[in-house]
């Protein structure tokens, strides 16, 4: 994990689920500023701490060593705007249906993966040209090649 920033990570699993860090905080039983401070790449938690996290955003803790996965790119405000409404948990979901993924880990990706487009663009993409590459996205999950 040393080489994969847990903070992003953190902040798309709970943007993606539509919650506070107030709120998160409350279910795993740690305060706001020490969650804030891990979404901000500040900290060290323990296993513990990241399992009750994981536990409080719906998900699980995996740890893993040898990998060699690209840090997360910092999801882009438009983007951030974009994941708390409706139809982007619709379209998560819709996603996760077709590969059989859970909902919350296909929207976290999403978030991720548009910050990491917003870096390949050199700027950052409106709301309209994200929904375009997301329906593209449901196209291609509906109608593979």
């Amino acid at each position: 994990m040393p080489n994969e920033p847990i903070g992003p990570r953190l902040r798309a699993l709970r943007q993606a689920s539509g919650r506070t860090v107030a709120s998160v905080a409350a279910d795993a039983g740690l305060s706001v500023p020490y969650i804030a401070n891990l979404e901000n790449g500040r900290g060290n938690p323990t296993t513990n701490a990241l399992g009750r996290l994981a536990s409080a955003l719906g998900t699980e803790l995996s740890i893993e060593f040898g990998s060699s996965a690209q840090p997360a790119a910092p999801a882009p405000q438009s983007v951030v705007k974009l994941s708390r409404s409706k139809r982007f948990r619709a379209t998560a979901t819709a996603l996760a249906e077709k590969s059989g993924q859970d909902p919350q880990d296909v929207a976290a990706r999403l978030i991720s993966a548009c910050g990491l487009l917003t870096e390949a663009l050199g700027h950052e993409a409106g709301e309209h040209d994200w929904w375009r590459v997301l329906d593209a996205l449901v196209l291609i999950a509906e109608h593979p090649a």
